[in-house]
């Protein structure tokens, strides 16, 4: 539900002088880019600059990054709140340098290459709205298209989908069934994930967006009634929870089977 238009989005941000000379582009991301937004959902804005400084605002973001930081300005239009959130060109591409093959290659541990804001500013370049900047989007995905990125996402949700089906399974011979369940629900995400990641859907930070990602991926690895009903626990029966637990983790196992890593 996109309750604004492209030259909505531009007029308003334009009218507060929010696309500083320099700009290469400027672009909506999140559930209202991909169409998954809700009347209560924000509005928000990356814009790229072609730039040595980030423009001065009330809003910083620390990265690991040169400069150490992202700024951001907020305001409210027609009931929404709206963040327009500010990248130098140069941190986009340190990003991308950081899930080279050469990096993924040389053993960099898939769970800390990347921070949240990192991930997440490297996964919309794939499914934003172009506002300004139609070629430097372009050549951002080529470049994101010629890493690891999508290595690296599916590899650390496979492992950290391994390390809870080992927790499972020892929680099971323990007969602690409640923390095995837990376990084993944990482990189906992260399962989830590598698969979405290896289709090159990704957002595994953001779980509430899981079934929203698998239907736009639609993996042939297993059905999306077969996925949802064991994310809901449909057929868990708390008397008897071994069958669940057991056919989770073998579910678990056969996609990480499925999953190219490369």
């Amino acid at each position: 539900m996109q309750t604004a238009t492209t030259d909505g989005w531009l007029a308003a941000v334009e009218a507060r002088n929010l696309l500083p000379e320099g700009t290469l582009a400027a672009y909506v991301v999140g559930s209202t880019a991909r169409g998954w937004d809700n009347a209560r959902s924000d509005f928000d804005i990356y814009v790229v600059l072609d730039a040595d400084e980030l423009p001065t605002t009330p809003n910083s973001i620390p990265l690991p990054l040169d400069p150490p930081f992202i700024r951001s300005e907020v305001f409210f239009e027609a009931g929404k709140r709206w963040e327009v959130t500010y990248w130098l060109d140069s941190q986009i591409d340190q990003i991308l340098s950081k899930v080279s093959w050469e990096a993924y290659e040389a053993g960099t541990i898939a769970e800390n290459t990347l921070v949240k804001k990192e991930e997440q500013s490297l996964a919309r370049l794939v499914n934003c709205l172009p506002l300004r900047g139609q070629e430097w989007l372009d050549q951002a995905r080529k470049k994101l298209a010629e890493t690891a990125f999508r290595s690296f996402t599916v590899v650390r949700s496979l492992v950290l989908a391994d390390d809870a089906v080992e927790d499972a399974l020892g929680q099971m011979d323990a007969g602690d069934l409640y923390s095995a369940t837990m376990s084993a629900r944990i482990a189906f995400g992260y399962s989830i994930d590598a698969l979405l990641d290896g289709e090159g859907e990704y957002g595994s930070h953001q779980p509430k967006w899981r079934p929203n990602r698998f239907k736009a991926a639609a993996p042939s690895a297993i059905s999306f009634e077969d996925y949802w009903k064991i994310e809901t626990m449909q057929d868990f029966d708390p008397a008897d929870p071994r069958p669940w637990i057991t056919r989770v983790l073998t579910i678990c196992q056969d996609i990480a089977m499925r999953v190219e890593t490369s």
